[in-house]
């Protein structure tokens, strides 16, 4: 047996899990019908198969009707949801791992306007500010009523094959009842501690009725909501000695900070360029002080923290839930001796930030991730070795040449820049964007394990590919800056990635246009500010950075107003004209009705990019399929067999920015959608 500390088995009352790795539960937003249906199961059984000892579902299922899903949360009210949890508990006890499921209330965290339009409930008529809805204050029959519907959601659940429930109790309503900055009840549930838990109890004595003793109950709560008169760290603690002394669970998994606002989310949940594990060392003082089994998860992202958390005793079981989104085989590879090829997590948070935008979670650089039914984590392959020329070496590129080379392709790169990375190296040169740079380290590891030919420095022409006798050609040279957005003055303005890349030195009173609304924009203006200079960022957009999303907002926003940056929204810059030594922007609105102007010493242009496509139509009368490609066999994950020129000697594609402006993730979901078939 392996002395390795995560390899260890762990007894956790009458369950034997298998190591010390879990995956938390989470919302990836893929139910259907509030059924964890065929995309569901897929995402699950998969970190199943990669070795994880226990995954949890949802983030949380839903026990109430009047806890409408704003994140597309399972239904854990309806009957109908026991036989799709038996699909997937089944077949993740086939491939040897435990699985549980989290039930909440949302109480305040939610909206009426969702669902059935039934009023949003708390024990206080105080509105939570990341959903804005006021809420009724609970009465008795409330209480009772939600009760009975966690006891009922449990039972259902222990129906449908769950080894076991676990309760969230952190900014749901669980906690509205224990923080008494959100309990305004009168007792026997406000007031006194006693009073404030007595929920709490009243929720875990009905579930354990009703489950029986050979069930886990969990929960994760809060231990110390960091805010000024919430729950403190020594009435965390406290709290946590009396979840234990109930007998009525099994384990405490431990979560420090508060969720009402997306600052709160963010320090409890951190992205790239915030500290890793912030909360363990917290949670190893609860498990001390309670002698209990400790969960925890929070940023845990690379084996050696997780195996640190495990070796010194914080905690009993370590949550690698966003890493496993990532790469859901990390078990299998540390017991297999191949750590140095696990995905890394980059922390950009693009699976938690869609699902707060509505979106299904996917992970920024595996584009199988939430598509398990139609891309592969492990590539088959190919019955015909051919060779597969790709010209540029950014995300598409490179990710491209990862698939042709697992396929057993001959894969030849032309990229003419001296490193690999394309936007993702320049976007990685902000210090809290630095961890970005993982998505090409680890695929340049890949592919020289693979075999691919790299050529640096090289501007490649049509010639360039053709001697290479190419069977494929896979243009993935991105795309260019566009700032040519104004009626008149496109040639006094400067890009933003002139700014990060520090080709072009920052004014003293500057105006970032945005247009774009992604993250170049905001690096631009942090850059800028950092210098002392006064920046304005105007959109014409009624938000700014709708593509930055919630949570990755927070550092820049923690940043630029600190640098005293201004936000001006609904505005859109239309020409730009020279008067003496300074630049005067003329500004107009969509809305109509307004000309104003701005007098600033430099104009810096975010507006996405144009694609970089020359050599792709130099190379497109030569191709057997002059560049067209079959979107019913891409979608239904054929080889592309179109031949429009039966004279052509290759076949030829382009992907990612070099067909248009997107972003990181549809760059590489176009390199594996396409190369996986090849």
């Amino acid at each position: 047996m392996s002395n390795d500390p995560l390899l260890q088995p762990y007894r956790l009352k009458h369950l034997t899990l298998r190591n010390r790795i879990i995956v938390t539960s989470h919302e990836p937003a893929y139910p259907e019908d509030g059924m964890p249906k065929e995309r569901y199961r897929a995402y699950t059984v998969e970190r199943a198969k990669g070795g994880v000892a226990l995954t949890m579902t949802a983030g949380s299922a839903a026990v109430s009707k009047d806890s409408p899903p704003v994140f597309n949360n399972l239904l854990a009210y309806k009957d109908e949801i026991v036989p799709w949890v038996r699909q997937m508990t089944d077949a993740v006890h086939e491939a040897g791992s435990a699985i549980m499921i989290q039930l909440t209330h949302l109480g305040r965290r939610t909206r009426w306007d969702k669902g059935d339009w039934l009023p949003v409930l708390a024990p206080s008529h105080q509105r939570e500010a990341a959903h804005r809805a006021f809420p009724k204050k609970l009465e008795d029959w409330d209480i009772e009523r939600i009760v009975k519907d966690f006891a009922d959601a449990a039972e259902r659940m222990k129906a449908g094959g769950m080894d076991g429930v676990e309760l969230e109790a952190y900014g749901h309503l669980i906690d509205q009842f224990i923080s008494p900055l959100t309990n305004e009840l009168d007792g026997p549930y406000g007031g006194s501690l006693d009073n404030r838990m007595r929920f709490c109890f009243d929720v875990f004595r009905a579930m354990r009725k009703r489950v029986g003793d050979d069930f886990i109950l969990g929960v994760r709560y809060t231990a110390d909501e960091c805010l000024p008169g919430g729950t403190g760290k020594a009435e965390g603690l406290e709290i946590s000695r009396r979840l234990k002394e109930s007998g009525l669970i099994d384990y405490l998994n431990v979560i420090r900070g508060h969720i009402d606002t997306d600052p709160g989310l963010t320090d409890v949940i951190p992205i790239q360029g915030m500290a890793s594990a912030p909360h363990l060392d917290f949670a190893g003082e609860v498990r001390a002080a309670t002698d209990f089994p400790t969960f925890h998860a929070a940023k845990i992202q690379d084996v050696a923290t997780a195996r640190h958390a495990i070796a010194a005793g914080k905690v009993d079981m370590i949550g690698m839930t966003r890493a496993h989104m990532t790469d859901p085989h990390i078990v299998r590879k540390i017991i297999e001796k191949r750590e140095d090829d696990i995905r890394p997590c980059v922390g950009a948070n693009y699976c938690l930030d869609r699902i707060y935008q509505g979106g299904l979670a996917f992970c920024i650089h595996n584009a199988a991730t939430g598509r398990e039914e139609t891309m592969p984590h492990v590539v088959a392959k190919a019955d015909v070795r051919r060779k597969i020329v790709i010209v540029g070496a950014g995300p598409a590129g490179l990710e491209a040449a990862r698939v042709c080379a697992e396929r057993g392709h001959e894969v030849v790169v032309f990229e003419a820049a001296s490193n690999p990375g394309g936007q993702i190296r320049l976007t990685a040169q902000s210090e809290r964007r630095r961890e970005m740079i993982g998505i090409v380290d680890w695929r340049m590891s890949q592919c020289e394990k693979l075999g691919v030919t790299f050529h640096f420095n090289t501007w490649a022409e049509a010639d360039t590919v053709l001697a290479e006798k190419p069977d494929v050609v896979i243009v993935a040279t991105g795309g260019l800056p566009h700032t040519e957005v104004l009626a008149k003055g496109n040639e006094l303005v400067v890009s933003s990635w002139d700014i990060i890349s520090g080709d072009v030195k920052p004014g003293t009173n500057v105006l970032v246009y945005d247009d774009a609304g992604d993250h170049a924009a905001l690096q631009a203006a942090e850059v800028i500010a950092k210098t002392g200079a006064k920046v304005e960022i105007m959109t014409p957009d009624r938000a700014f950075a709708p593509e930055v999303m919630a949570m990755n907002l927070v550092p820049y926003m923690r940043a630029l107003q600190k640098l005293d940056a201004a936000f001006t929204v609904t505005y859109r810059l239309e020409a730009a004209e020279r008067r003496g030594n300074q630049l005067v922007a003329h500004v107009g609105s969509d809305y109509g009705g307004v000309s104003k102007e701005r007098v600033v010493d430099q104009i810096v242009v975010n507006h996405g990019t144009v694609p970089l496509d020359d050599l792709y139509f130099e190379l497109k009368p030569g191709s057997k399929n002059l560049g067209e490609v079959s979107y019913d066999e891409l979608l239904s994950g054929a080889p592309q067999t179109v031949e429009r020129n039966p004279g052509g000697a290759y076949q030829l594609f382009r992907i990612g920015d070099a067909v248009a402006a997107r972003n990181t993730h549809a760059a590489i979901y176009d390199a594996l959608r396409l190369a996986k078939d090849l």
